[in-house]
């Protein structure tokens, strides 16, 4: 018999407890349309996971989603998770290649997806699902494919339940119980594929509502890939814990769209990868300062510079509709420059911190909490324990290892790789090195992997260069690597910066001008260095770099000078 607790930490419970508190309030929709209400999201659950299993599905299935953000994206993964079934989310962006691979070591019974994504199954040859169903309704042209469009199917599945002459019975559903399969898209070139339970993900979302107060009603502005576990814990589970409305985008939307939504929607809460609000600042705020004198002048001192920010933060709030009280940044490392703006501004952002293998959040806010200072991730999350691992002496910086109810069970079929991070009383070693303050604080310095060790035996930390490389404004992306013991850059310009500053010159003057600003960028930055761990050579690269889906470059694609060529 399953124990009141252990069921309230499954997802189905998350669905049944909001649909009878919440019953006819909206729920999830598309953004600019009417959202279903919590009632409405139930029944099609019901429905869909009462065919499903009708149709041989059952405890353990795999069923996977290869689909762009939706409500029908919402109430797939419930249905199945209803069933005691395993969901795979598929990041949209993944390859072909990887979408094979997987489709095929997971044998799933069902994958949903949509029109975008059909091109990348059709030439599966074995091991494909057994059901197709388009979330977007769509029908591939000339046959290539037997779908089921997601409509009929609700319809038919509908039907089923409304002739049964019993109640649907499902399985039971336990908190430890496997819930999602997902495949990681890291920095490290090897993407394993972690397994997540019921009370991995519900727990990691409880202890997320409690960083902010968030009143029923609330509108969440949804616009990170849900396959991600940093948007599926933050973005949908915690908003509907909480009786909030999620308003899907679809896709991640340009700023003027974004903004329309914004204005429509009026959000309370946006969860964002750093990128977004660094392009923002790189495009709106530090043009608006610099085209001013008296601005650029007032910016000069501390006081001076603090007002100016605080002005524009009140039009950035416009920009985001007015309503919003919190942007939640992870996924990535966010700029200090940016972050300094965006405390300056009095701007309402957390930063938070966490992995795929954690569900993801370890820590983050509190909200309202004065002791978190700019470049720290905030205070573990609540239920969450975080210790360093052998800290520096001089320093403090060590690995940064964490337990909690959060933590994996595991890599799915690689027992190996499993023991290498997780040891047997449950601590992630996480890879990643950083501190704790004096005020509890967590500072996240960059991954293990990553760090560079220089011939003088000092270590370098990459990122933390790269934040400068980025904050200029003709950069959209840099990369520092280590070359037979010297420091080299590569940077991805903004060409269409570049476009302005050189209109009307010539191929010859517009490559002479990018050769100066290269150098002039490798000059102001070793100012900023110590003279030990200076830039040699800084590298134009003119296509962009490969990322994962939060926006982090895949580093093990360009450990070598000859990569970057």
């Amino acid at each position: 018999m399953t124990d009141a607790t252990e069921v309230r930490m499954t997802l189905n419970y998350v669905l049944d407890s909001s649909c009878s508190k919440y019953g006819d309030t909206p729920a999830i929709g598309m953004a600019l349309e009417p959202a279903l209400t919590y009632n409405e999201v139930h029944a099609r659950v019901i429905a869909l996971a009462y065919r499903m299993q009708r149709e041989g599905v059952g405890k353990g299935d795999r069923i996977a989603i290869l689909a762009e953000n939706s409500h029908n994206w919402g109430i797939a993964y419930f249905a199945a998770v209803r069933l005691g079934a395993v969901v795979v989310p598929l990041l949209p962006d993944l390859p072909e290649s990887d979408v094979r691979h997987i489709l095929g070591e997971m044998q799933v019974k069902i994958l949903f997806t949509t029109q975008r994504q059909v091109d990348k199954i059709v030439e599966l040859k074995s091991g494909g699902p057994g059901r197709i169903i388009t979330l977007d309704d769509h029908v591939p042209d000339l046959e290539l494919l037997a779908v089921v469009t997601y409509a009929d199917y609700l319809a038919g599945a509908q039907t089923i339940l409304a002739e049964s002459a019993e109640l649907p019975v499902f399985s039971d559903v336990d908190q430890d119980d496997l819930a999602a399969i997902l495949y990681t898209s890291g920095t490290s070139g090897y993407s394993k594929a972690v397994m997540l339970s019921h009370k991995n993900l519900t727990s990691n979302a409880y202890a997320a509502s409690g960083l902010m107060a968030i009143p029923p009603g609330s509108v969440f502005l949804s616009i990170l890939p849900m396959s991600h576990t940093y948007e599926f814990t933050c973005g949908f589970i915690l908003p509907l814990i909480t009786g909030s409305r999620i308003a899907y985008a679809g896709k991640s939307p340009t700023p003027a769209i974004l903004q329309k939504f914004c204005q429509h929607e009026k959000p309370l809460v946006i969860f964002a990868v750093p990128l977004v609000l660094e392009k923002i600042y790189k495009k709106r705020v530090l043009p608006q300062i610099g085209k001013s004198r008296l601005l650029t002048m007032l910016c000069k001192t501390s006081f001076g510079r603090r007002l100016i920010h605080r002005k524009i933060g009140l039009k950035l709030l416009d920009f985001f509709g007015g309503n919003l009280k919190l942007m939640g940044i992870g996924g990535a490392a966010l700029n200090p420059e940016v972050e300094t703006f965006l405390a300056e501004a009095k701007f309402p952002y957390l930063v938070g911190y966490g992995l795929t293998e954690s569900s993801p959040l370890l820590a983050g806010g509190p909200a309202g909490d004065a002791t978190i200072t700019v470049g720290s991730t905030g205070k573990p999350l609540p239920g969450v324990k975080i210790r360093i691992a052998d800290p520096a002496a001089d320093t403090g910086i060590g690995e940064i290892c964490a337990c909690g109810p959060n933590i994996m069970l595991g890599y799915y079929n690689d027992g190996e790789a499993t023991a290498e991070v997780l040891s047997p009383d449950g601590w992630l070693a996480t890879g990643d090195l950083g501190f704790i303050d004096d005020a509890g604080n967590l500072h996240v310095c960059g991954r293990s992997k990553n760090v560079i060790v220089l011939p003088n035996g000092e270590n370098v930390y990459p990122e933390a260069i790269e934040h400068k490389i980025n904050s200029y404004n003709w950069v959209v992306e840099g990369l520092v690597l280590e070359n037979n013991g010297r420091l080299e850059a590569w940077i991805y310009p903004d060409y269409e910066v570049i476009d302005e500053e050189t209109a009307g010159r010539s191929r010859a003057e517009r490559r002479e001008y990018i050769d100066g600003r290269l150098e002039s960028t490798r000059r102001e930055l070793n100012e900023q260095l110590p003279s030990a761990s200076r830039i040699t050579k800084i590298f134009e690269r003119r296509e962009p770099f490969v990322k994962t889906a939060t926006h982090k470059i895949k580093r093990y694609l360009y450990d070598s000078h000859s990569s970057l060529g």
